[in-house]
């Protein structure tokens, strides 16, 4: 059983479509496999097909302690996928949070009766470092984290491993990097393969052998509530996924 959290402050990394579709394919490839939305503005809740009008309890009640973790749980339809959903009433939790004494280990301790029931765990985090971001990686056994081959995702993700290093040393000691998915890749533009080199000198061995490429198909799937794999499981996105899981198998 693993808890991995999907994380990166950049947004617009493919962050959620990677969370999403890699939980979708650990599902389909038969894994009992939990998605849990943390991300105030809810669209891995989206991508699954839950409704966010109407919603009921969320993550957001879980996290202040009004609601356990099976009292949200929803299942999405799809083979061996459930989800804790979120909605944007999550985005208050941060403030109201901010003098709760263990306010970064809320989520770990809310997921701690349910874990058993999954084989993955997969938690997205918000495009932030604030204290949702830090409850994901509190209780996550390792982080992936994907990001864009361009200047300002190297600079991203040396913020984005300082935060580890904190988070490891003052709430999760066993916390680990699972890998690097790169994501949006175009090998046709300098830029690309000049910051993939760089990827590969400094973190060869973290980095997945898959890497996603721009593709229409995992654009248009979340407004069809959607992973990849069931809106056009023949699309070049929804292949590479399915190797990221498979990848990621192997490595946990």
């Amino acid at each position: 059983m693993a808890v991995i959290c999907f994380s990166n402050q950049k947004g617009g990394v493919g962050k959620t479509t990677s969370a999403v579709n890699i939980a979708a394919a650990l599902g389909a490839f038969g894994k009992s496999t939990l998605l849990a939305d943390i991300d105030p503005q809810g669209n891995a809740t989206s991508g699954v097909g839950i409704s966010k009008k109407n919603m009921g309890q969320t993550v957001y009640d879980l996290l202040i302690g009004r609601a356990r973790a099976e009292d949200i749980l929803r299942d999405t339809g799809f083979p061996g996928l459930s989800v804790l959903p979120s909605d944007i009433q999550l985005a208050g939790a941060e403030l109201e949070l901010a003098a709760s004494e263990g306010r970064e280990r809320r989520l770990r301790d809310a997921i701690e009766p349910i874990r058993h029931r999954f084989d993955y765990i997969i938690i997205d985090c918000p495009p932030s470092l604030g204290l949702l971001t830090v409850n994901g990686l509190t209780a996550a056994d390792g982080v992936i984290i994907p990001m864009q081959c361009e200047y300002y995702a190297l600079e991203g993700l040396s913020q984005l491993m300082m935060t580890i290093r904190s988070v490891r040393k003052l709430y999760n000691p066993t916390l680990d990097i699972t890998g690097i998915l790169v994501t949006m890749h175009n090998g046709r533009l300098n830029l690309s393969n000049q910051v993939l080199g760089e990827l590969k000198k400094y973190y060869a061995n973290k980095l997945f052998r898959t890497m996603v490429q721009r593709n229409v198909k995992l654009s248009e799937a979340p407004s069809y509530g959607q992973p990849a794999r069931y809106y056009d499981k023949s699309s070049k996105g929804a292949a590479a996924y399915d190797e990221v899981a498979k990848e990621l198998m192997r490595r946990i």
